[in-house]
């Protein structure tokens, strides 16, 4: 059962139906999903939950699904909860986790988003699942559309990694590469869903498609025993997970799921597409856009759609926020692969390398719960660290041979 009951505006407050819609027609201000939280919490409790599937379709309550539509659920959700001791001792924070989402079916926290999306979709009568995607929402949507036997165009910048390329190509999608940036690639799939009754999951169905995010935040609380982070470092593209992560957070606290108090929520960007970053620590009340120049193309959105209430998120939170180069990002990518044996894509390498100087400059207590969110999985962006790794030596299949090379390892 959804306790969904309607859209409402984010900006003038005001509501209407849940439709496929994500602008209001008074202000064009973003709409998002409004719920009966009064009915959701005389019906639904934490031990509801943990009998639930061990996916994110445990929180459906919490979620804008349709009536009588069943999920399209390819086992998303409910991934590991790491305590991260070794990278912690990196640095110098003493109670880390990182919330792995890499292990998701199609390897990034977009397979949450997109299941929900995807479900709406179906709940609105369409046939054809679209999107205008960084990489590693390309890949959620086919995998999607092909579970749920749909039709699908998914629409890339065409210098996209080829990694994610082959793994959106592989469930049969129709991939349009666009000539352009990720910017340029979402204003033409504006203009194209005008035109075709398809279901864009981040244009028409963004209100749905964003809540998926919420599941990070429940998930992370239940994992921890019903209580909260004291601080969590969250990557920035279009700025939705974080805002969503935070209200997650706070409808758990409203719901008397986990104990009153505050979780810290700060943002990690590439230095080469960081606005909100920017806005947060030069004290903007605005995202001024930029244009994307970085390794961390799945965070290269230099219009962020959400980029203001990301940064309103961050500042009421008494959050902070930094941004990585691209050889930080790279190292960071190295450093979590060899402490924690978790090999993430660039934009975990940019939140690792964030975090660091976060704890290093005092901004994340030591002593605090803090959780990173590793969204994306390293095999989508294997160029970026490779270079740095050098070759193995070649040796002969003999004892001596390979003596000779320790000695020299060992010296």
């Amino acid at each position: 059962m959804s306790f969904a009951v309607g859209l409402q505006c984010r900006a003038c407050g005001k509501q209407q139906a849940l439709a496929p819609v994500h602008v209001c027609a008074e202000c064009l201000g973003p709409l998002e999903v409004r719920y009966d939280y009064e009915a959701l919490r005389r019906s639904v409790r934490p031990a509801d939950v943990a009998g639930g599937p061990a996916t994110m379709w445990r929180y459906a309550a919490l979620l804008p699904l349709p009536p009588d539509v069943p999920v399209v659920d390819l086992g998303t959700g409910f991934t590991p909860l790491l305590r991260a001791e070794n990278l912690g001792r990196a640095l110098g924070l003493h109670k880390l986790y990182i919330k792995n989402d890499a292990v998701n079916p199609s390897y990034s926290f977009k397979d949450r988003v997109v299941g929900v999306a995807v479900s709406a979709a179906i709940g609105f009568g369409y046939h054809t699942l679209a999107c205008a995607s960084t990489g590693n929402l390309a890949a959620s949507v086919a995998a999607h559309a092909a579970k749920a036997s749909l039709e699908s165009y998914v629409f890339i910048p065409a210098d996209l990694e080829p990694a994610k390329i082959v793994g959106t190509a592989v469930y049969g999608t129709n991939l349009v590469a666009v000539r352009g940036s990720y910017d340029q690639v979402n204003r033409l799939c504006s203009e194209i869903a005008d035109a075709f009754p398809w279901a864009f999951v981040n244009i028409n169905l963004r209100p749905f498609y964003a809540e998926g995010s919420k599941t990070l935040a429940y998930e992370t609380a239940e994992q921890l025993g019903w209580r909260a982070p004291d601080h969590v470092v969250v990557p920035i593209a279009g700025g939705s997970v974080l805002s969503k992560i935070g209200k997650g957070l706070a409808e758990l606290r409203a719901l008397d799921w986990i104990p009153a108090g505050r979780t810290r929520i700060s943002g990690a960007q590439a230095e080469g597409c960081a606005p909100v970053s920017r806005a947060v620590l030069s004290g903007a009340d605005h995202v001024t856009p930029v244009r994307a120049n970085t390794i961390a193309k799945s965070l290269a959105i230099g219009n962020p759609a959400d980029g203001d209430f990301a940064l309103r998120t961050i500042r009421d939170s008494g959050g902070s926020a930094e941004m990585a180069s691209d050889a930080e990002i790279a190292e960071g990518m190295r450093l979590l692969a060899s402490t924690e044996g978790v090999f993430t894509e660039t934009a975990g390498g940019v939140t690792v390398a964030c975090a660091r100087k976060l704890a290093r400059s005092g901004r994340i207590d030591p002593d605090e719960t803090v959780v990173l969110y590793i969204t994306g999985n390293g095999l989508k962006t294997l160029d970026a660290v490779a270079a740095g790794l050098g070759d193995a030596p070649v040796i002969e299949p003999t004892l001596a041979a390979f003596e000779t090379i320790r000695a020299g390892a060992v010296a």
